[in-house]
């Protein structure tokens, strides 16, 4: 059908309620709205879906959410694994516990059991919980850190991962080949209960959930010993990191958590925030008035999935709060964990830690000096979570950390996606520790730069709405795949690695090797310095992503050279 035709099916078949066929009629005359809610059905992507609120094939609503569900469904079926069932999570986003319950009811009706969180937790818990309950799959509906229109649902295997090759092309098939609405099941609520094919989780997940995370702390001693003197600020942003991040510190000895006030409760418009990331420096304003209210050692903020950590430190040297990339928290909660398991002799001489091709450079330097193996996977935290599960099954390594550029890490095996209240409960360790020994967390991040080289990052991304700018984004990949440029700022690309064709290229031998990990739509060009540089568009926003680092002699000279670079970036973009 045409999106005019699908636009006058949702209008008027009987099977859409009358509130969506209102909502739709009210757009009649406006062609380009109408357009882009129809001419295509919303993407079930490698991470299931995203997208605005609304009526329309191409938005996020209680019909592309069943359809979604009717295909995971169908592909559980013809897996033979029904009988297992599927965990729901959900976030505090308008239309989450909805949309939960929409997908619980249509895989009730499909006659697979559904267990469904009482009220909103983090993503990772999620990841947790499929694995304690034994299920075959989990979803989390949430749009993580997006702007409040926005929603999202994705699908997680019984690892406790994000679903992976060739899994996840397995069940988008599937549900691209739910095409009538009306093939979608469902039941009702009080029936699916009634059947105990729609189950209630809560307590009893958090309460396990709480005792693995404490597994991962090393020296709960000091954290003791200066309990009564650190003060940390703590913002959830409206989202799911409330209730465990106040618990886990409370019950580590934590006596000083000051929660902001205006951003503790669940908001789906988010209306203290212009954008709920912890990315974003604005996003802290009020994080960081309180901090300077209370004199805090740090500030924390977890995005709304709670899945992210962002974090400010005070520099002693002048007790302005300092912002960390997620590259620099990631490596500060790595570089306190292998320092001193190795100093206690717990570092498994099989360690690994695992990063995603556009994470720091400071990842290789550090795992180096500590004797363990660095492992490099594409972007996306699934790719570390499946690690792990190879690292089981092959025991050939053991897990020791994992991180991701965009403020995601992992300590433990507990869940398999980035954990945020795990990470904010190891950056408090980590805080606990500098207290001790008389330094800022800032301080120590100055001496692991130090230490271990200069290393900086920095992103440049392209906002490119709608049709045409999907288009826009497939041009630019295209021409920078095809023309490749030779030099960035006066430096050598030395390699060019295309992960598509699943390809390394020398540039001065012509030699082509294989980059031996899955294809995926991601250009990398390996630069002289230690200095690269990545493309990639973004797998749920409109967006075409430039990742780069460099490595300088000192702070201000790794700044400038960032600079410096990215600027040169954008130059090669418009040439």
């Amino acid at each position: 059908m045409s999106y005019m035709e699908q636009y006058r099916y949702w209008c008027e078949d009987e099977y859409f309620d009358d509130s969506t066929k209102a909502e739709l009629k009210a757009l009649e005359g406006n062609d380009a709205e109408i357009k882009e809610r129809f001419y295509k059905d919303l993407e079930f992507g490698t991470g299931g879906l995203r997208g605005v609120i609304g009526a329309g094939t191409n938005r996020m609503n209680i019909y592309t959410v069943r359809r979604a569900t009717q295909g995971l469904a169908n592909y559980i079926t013809r897996m033979n694994a029904k009988d297992k069932g599927v965990a729901i999570a959900y976030d505090s986003r308008r239309m989450s516990p909805q949309f939960a319950d929409e997908a619980a009811l249509c895989l009730a009706a499909n006659g697979i059991k559904a267990y469904v969180f009482e009220s909103l937790r983090p993503t990772p818990e999620l990841s947790f919980a499929l694995r304690t309950l034994g299920c075959t799959a989990g979803i989390v509906v949430t749009a993580s850190h997006n702007p409040p229109e926005y929603n999202g649902y994705k699908v997680y295997w019984e690892d406790g991962a994000q679903i992976t090759s060739p899994r996840d092309t397995d069940i988008i098939g599937e549900v691209a080949a739910v095409a009538d609405y009306n093939e979608v099941k469902t039941m009702s609520k009080e029936e699916a209960i009634a059947d105990k094919l729609y189950n209630v989780i809560g307590k009893e997940i958090d309460d396990k959930y709480m005792v693995e995370l404490k597994k991962q702390i090393i020296h709960p001693e000091i954290i003791k010993a200066v309990a009564d003197s650190i003060k940390i600020v703590y913002t959830p942003f409206h989202g799911t990191g409330n209730l465990p991040v106040r618990r886990i510190l409370s019950e580590l000895g934590f006596k000083h958590v000051y929660v902001v006030p205006e951003q503790e409760l669940p908001d789906p418009e988010f209306t203290t925030l212009e954008y709920p990331n912890p990315e974003d420096p604005k996003a802290f304003t009020l994080a960081l008035k309180l901090a300077k209210e209370k004199d805090a050692d740090i500030v924390l903020a977890t995005d709304p999935d709670a899945d992210r950590l962002g974090i400010y430190a005070k520099d002693s040297a002048t007790g302005e709060y300092i912002p960390f990339t997620g590259n620099m928290s990631g490596m500060l909660i790595a570089e306190y964990i292998l320092r001193e398991r190795k100093e206690m002799g717990t570092l498994p001489a099989n360690g690994a830690l695992i990063k995603t091709i556009v994470t720091t450079n400071l990842a290789d330097a550090i795992t180096k000096a500590y004797g363990i193996k660095l492992i490099e996977v594409l972007t996306g935290f699934k790719y570390i979570g499946e690690q792990i599960k190879y690292f089981e099954q092959n025991h050939d390594y053991e897990y020791v950390f994992g991180l991701e550029e965009s403020y995601g890490c992992l300590a433990g095996t507990h869940a398999r996606d980035k954990d945020a209240v795990v990470a904010v409960m190891c950056l408090c360790e980590v805080a606990a520790w500098c207290k001790y020994n008389n330094i800022t967390v800032w301080d120590q991040m100055l001496k692991i730069y130090e230490r271990f080289g200069y290393y900086m990052e920095g992103i440049h991304t392209i906002t490119l709405k709608g049709i045409d700018g999907a288009q826009q984004i497939k041009d630019m990949m295209e021409k920078l795949r095809n023309n490749p440029p030779k030099e960035f700022d006066g430096l050598k690309v030395l390699k060019f690695r295309d992960y598509e064709k699943d390809t390394i290229t020398d540039l001065a031998t012509g030699e082509v090797t294989p980059t031996g990990l899955p294809k995926s739509n991601v250009l990398y060009f390996e630069i002289e310095n230690d200095s690269w540089c990545c493309a990639r568009p973004s797998g749920t926003e409109p967006k075409i992503k430039f990742y780069m680092g460099i490595k300088g002699d000192n702070l201000e000279d790794a700044n400038r050279k960032l600079e410096s670079f990215k600027d040169a970036v954008v130059k090669a973009l418009e040439g």
